[in-house]
C-alpha cells in the first residue's frame, strides 16, 4: 500500500521559515512526480508547488512564487518544500501527493496522499 508522510509543520511568526519534508513508505518517491498542496479553513485544496521525477521541472502557485522552493533528494527518496517569508495567508494543512509524471499541479490529478502537516503563521 502506497503511503506518504509529511513532516516539518508547526507554528511560525510572519516572516519566518519552515521546511516541510515528504517521505514514502511502500514505494520510492524517485519514480513519481510530487506535489505540495494546502487547504486553508474555508477554502478548497490548492496546488502550491509540484516537481518532476528528476527535479528538472517545477510549478509554483503565484501566491508562493519567490518565497517557496521545492526540491528533491532522490538519494534519500525525499521531497522538500522550503517556505520563506511566511505570511498568515500561508496558514493551512499542507499535503504531499504523488503521481507518475508531472502533467499537472492540480490536486484531483494526484493519486497518493499523506495525512498532512499543519502550518500556522501567526504572531
Amino acid at each position: 500500500q502506497l503511503h506518504l508522510v509529511e513532516s516539518g509543520g508547526g507554528l511560525v511568526q510572519p516572516g519566518g521559515s519552515l521546511r516541510l519534508s515528504c517521505a514514502a513508505s511502500g514505494f520510492t518517491l524517485d519514480n513519481y512526480a510530487i506535489g505540495w498542496f494546502r487547504q486553508a479553513p474555508g477554502k478548497e485544496r490548492e496546488g502550491v508547488s509540484c516537481i518532476s521525477r528528476n527535479g528538472g521541472s517545477q510549478y509554483y502557485a503565484h501566491s508562493v512564487k519567490g518565497r517557496f522552493t521545492i526540491s528533491r533528494d532522490n538519494g534519500k527518496s525525499a521531497v522538500y518544500l522550503q517556505m520563506n517569508s511566511l505570511k498568515p495567508e500561508d496558514t493551512a494543512v499542507y499535503y504531499c501527493a504523488a503521481r507518475p509524471y508531472l502533467n499537472s499541479c492540480s490536486p484531483d490529478e494526484y493519486d497518493y496522499w499523506g495525512q498532512g502537516t499543519q502550518v500556522t503563521v501567526s504572531s
